[in-house]
């Protein structure tokens, strides 16, 4: 062979290694050329009831593990009569503008007096150890979210090593397959390991197993009993299962398999044949092989993820691994970066949340602790809520199945503690939560004294609704809703120095405001309690008209609506948060709970309400951008609903920037892609998620807006399976900002109102006029704000829009193009 022939070779050789490469890269893959150190770089497989955590080590791989149910304690309730005695003299207080001696009060009588809920806790860990692999070259570790796998590639020794896992969705195991490019190479230990105080480890045949009891937390008793299984299927070579250890020597390829199970059936039973469910997994998974697990499991997967694509453009800077991706994201255009971070929120949102299982939690699914930060439990007072924001609007309405199990699940436990704690009819819960649905306030007042959940649960129901036009479900989720109504019903009083209809005591979550010394947070008619109640009794009115229930019970509503207090504009021209006007413009808080009323509600419009609209745009400002990770997703929904790309763009600039070890505070996103609030809380991803939705689509405001808040580096795109409100999905892409083409298909009969800021061709549109009589779009019609002398409010100024009418049918796709 001569040089020159040599060197040709050579040449495409090259070429083509440089093509895999950009291909890999071009595929929706979070990559990494080093293991994981610690946790926050560990990549997260999950199937809803199962999470992994993938670290890849060559010598050592670790599998931190989960499983939904492993929770401290049992069945319980922290409902508790002392409250009821308290409760006058609180309120006496607050109006007298007492308001720490009523915070004092709340915390000692009304808070639990039993449990402040209990902790999700891990599993353990499964440790392979390889020996000799130590000294690697040519590493790889991919998180695929195409198809939910984790590989690890490596080479020891001029052989190449490969390692696939999964949490299988249809087998309900853990696999892992271990190969390598020659035969008789894969030599290994390996053995489950838990940081629970007691646990039992055990030998049986060829399988071994962990099993243990969740801790006993404040006295209420761990009963939740767990057992690990893990057995290996091997290609070849020896293997040898003894003292809880499965070893195997000179195999060609391996397959681990891993099973957990607990005694969990639900929040009132636990009486479960833990070891037969774990035993049951596991044998009837080893008898498939390693492909037909994997092919069973990608294609489930994958008829939920592939509804919805992205495309934000190409810019050629994807060739670094995902953490300097990251860490660059704020200094160089990489929308890919931005197309797979709100891929991944999808991805993460079907992992950790799966119809017949629990919701996710402040974790999803993954947690490496016993008492991990906030006991990873249900924040009903924004995070919980905001887990779910992308279930319908990314075309993921199964997966919002969970959360509204727990509403069915809390308004019965509710029930108990409204009656017992408050003497009110309904149900009740305050912001937190557990697997054990306890709906009593916890931790101090400062944060706990919050008795809205309920409404903000029921608005998450209602738009479902919004989304489907299921009425057989509205039936189902109506008692619910009018169960949530009657308790505020009973629990409202009038305040004496304002004369509105209060609820009290509560607070505007965990900010103080500015009575008395400015470190209370306890008080009376918060502006986010009273649109949470707006929201509520309205969405009730609807639906009594929509199923023709109970009028009677839709003009108590109104009457108690009509005595509660409006919006208003204090005087630095800020939306106030509280009754009286105590807003700081140099409050930072990570909360921005008064303009709940702009995201995720719908009261503040730029049409309807533009003086709210503006004063809501001041109070933004004010917050500042740079917060918690979860904030942030907060605000780029925020600055969506604003209309302000460029502005939800740099929230997103801020929300991905790399947090490590080194950083102490602030939030931001791990080298994994996971959110920093910190630690770490998965709402931000998923707040995220639905913002990038929200800057391409809106379906809040009458109609379909297109392109409400693009950011001007996005000027070329495409998205296609985005749900809105009214049963649409839509595909969609523009060119230099503006719609090129559009689809529709619709679900449900009815006009669809389109918005947008370029005009529109194709058969069947129309100029729309008068307001939309689909009643999927219906106005939000909200009092008239209280203005404050003091405000200066600047005039929203909008661009022009085109809009649209088109009579559509159920079933059949509609086409436009850009003129």
């Amino acid at each position: 062979m001569n040089r020159n022939n040599i060197i040709l070779k050579s040449l495409v050789l090259i070429f083509l290694f440089g093509m895999l490469k950009v291909s890999a890269q071009n595929e929706l893959k979070l990559w990494y050329d080093k293991p994981a150190e610690i946790w926050n770089e560990a990549l997260p497989l999950g199937n809803g009831r199962l999470g992994a955590m993938v670290f890849g080590d060559p010598a050592v791989e670790r599998l931190q593990l989960n499983e939904e149910t492993i929770w401290a304690g049992s069945p319980n309730s922290n409902a508790h009569e002392k409250a009821l005695v308290a409760l006058p003299k609180v309120r006496q207080l607050i109006f007298e503008g007492r308001y720490k001696e009523a915070q004092d009060l709340a915390t000692s009588d009304i808070r639990s007096q039993t449990n402040n809920g209990m902790p999700y806790q891990t599993f353990g860990s499964v440790y392979v150890s390889f020996p000799g692999h130590q000294n690697y070259s040519n590493y790889y570790r991919d998180l695929n979210i195409e198809n939910a796998t984790a590989k690890v590639k490596y080479t020891v020794g001029g052989v190449e090593y490969t390692r696939e896992i999964l949490t299988a969705f249809e087998d309900d195991v853990i696999v892992v397959k271990l190969s390598a490019n020659k035969p008789g190479m894969i030599t290994f230990n390996s053995f489950m390991n838990s940081p629970f105080d007691k646990t039992l480890t055990t030998t049986e045949e060829d399988q071994v197993t962990l099993s243990g009891e969740t801790s006993t937390v404040e006295g209420t008793r761990g009963k939740v009993k767990f057992q690990g299984r893990m057995t290996a299927k091997h290609d070849g070579g020896n293997a040898s299962v003894k003292n809880g250890i499965i070893s195997v020597e000179n195999a060609n390829a391996v397959t681990l398999y891993i099973s957990i199970a607990t005694n969990f059936v639900n929040y009132k039973d636990i009486s479960g044949d833990y070891i037969s469910k774990s035993k049951d997994f596991l044998d009837k998974a080893i008898a498939k092989d390693f492909e037909t697990i994997k092919e069973d499991h990608v294609k489930y997967y994958q008829k939920f993820f592939n509804r919805v694509s992205l495309d934000l453009g190409k810019s050629h800077v994807d060739n670094d691994p995902t953490e300097i991706r990251i860490k660059k994201f704020d200094s160089q255009f990489d929308p890919e970066l931005a197309a797979l971070y709100f891929q991944f929120g999808r991805y993460l949102l079907i992992s950790c949340s799966q119809p017949g299982g629990q919701p996710a939690n402040l974790q999803g699914i993954w947690n490496d602790m016993l008492f991990p930060p906030w006991e990873s439990k249900y924040t009903m007072n924004i995070n919980a809520e905001m887990n779910y924001w992308p279930s319908e609007l990314t075309n993921l309405s199964e997966m919002h199945e969970p959360f509204i199990q727990l509403a069915r699940e809390v308004a019965e436990t509710g029930k108990e503690t409204a009656k017992i704690m408050y003497n009110a009819n309904g149900w009740v819960l305050h912001h937190n939560t557990d697997i054990w649905r306890i709906t009593g306030p916890i931790d101090m007042a400062a944060s706990g004294m919050w008795p809205t959940g309920g409404a903000w649960l029921c608005q998450d129901l209602w738009e479902r609704y919004l989304y489907t036009g299921d009425t057989e479900y509205l039936k189902e989720i109506f008692p619910i809703m009018k169960g949530a109504a009657q308790f505020f019903l009973d629990f409202m009083i009038t305040d004496p120095n304002s004369g509105y209809l209060v609820v009290v005591p509560s607070n505007s979550p965990e900010n103080t405001h500015g009575g008395e010394d400015g470190k209370s947070t306890i008080t009376a008619g918060t502006t986010m309690d009273n649109q949470l109640v707006f929201d509520l009794f309205t969405n009730i009115m609807r639906a009594t008209d929509i199923l023709s229930e109970d009028k009677g019970f839709a003009k108590e509503l109104q009457i108690a609506l009509d005595k509660m207090a409006p919006m208003q504009i204090g005087q630095h021209g800020q939306l106030q948060e509280w009754l009286i006007d105590w807003d700081d413009p140099e409050d930072h808080h990570r909360h921005v709970s008064h303009l709940y009323g702009l995201f995720p509600s719908n009261q503040i419009s730029p049409n309807r309400t533009p003086e709210l609209f503006q004063a809501a745009k001041t109070s933004l400002e004010f917050r500042g951008d740079e917060s918690t990770g979860w904030s942030m997703g907060w605000k780029v929904n925020l600055w969506a609903r604003l209309l302000d790309g460029d502005h939800a763009y740099k929230l997103l600039q801020d929300q991905l920037h790399l947090v490590t070890p080194e950083q102490r505070k602030g939030g931001g996103t791990y080298p994994n892609m996971l959110d920093a609030h910190q630690p770490f809380q998965i709402d931000g991803n998923f707040g995220c998620t639905a913002g990038i939705a929200e800057m391409l689509m809106q379906s809040h405001e009458g109609g379909i807006q297109l392109l409400p808040a693009l950011p001007s580096v996005w000027k070329e795109g495409v998205v296609r399976g985005l749900k809105t409100r009214g049963g649409y999905e839509l595909d969609m892409s523009w060119k230099n900002s503006k719609v090129s083409e559009l689809k529709i298909t619709a679900s449900i009969d009815g006009n669809c109102r389109l918005r947008l800021e370029s005009p529109l061709r194709g058969a069947g549109l129309r100029k729309a006029k008068g307001k939309n009589d689909n009643p999927f779009f219906y106005e939000v019609n909200v009092k008239e704000p209280i203005i404050s002398k003091s405000a200066k409010l600047e005039k929203v100024k909008l661009p022009k829009y085109y809009e649209y009418d088109v009579q559509m049918k159920a079933g059949e796709t509609y086409t436009f193009y850009g003129k």
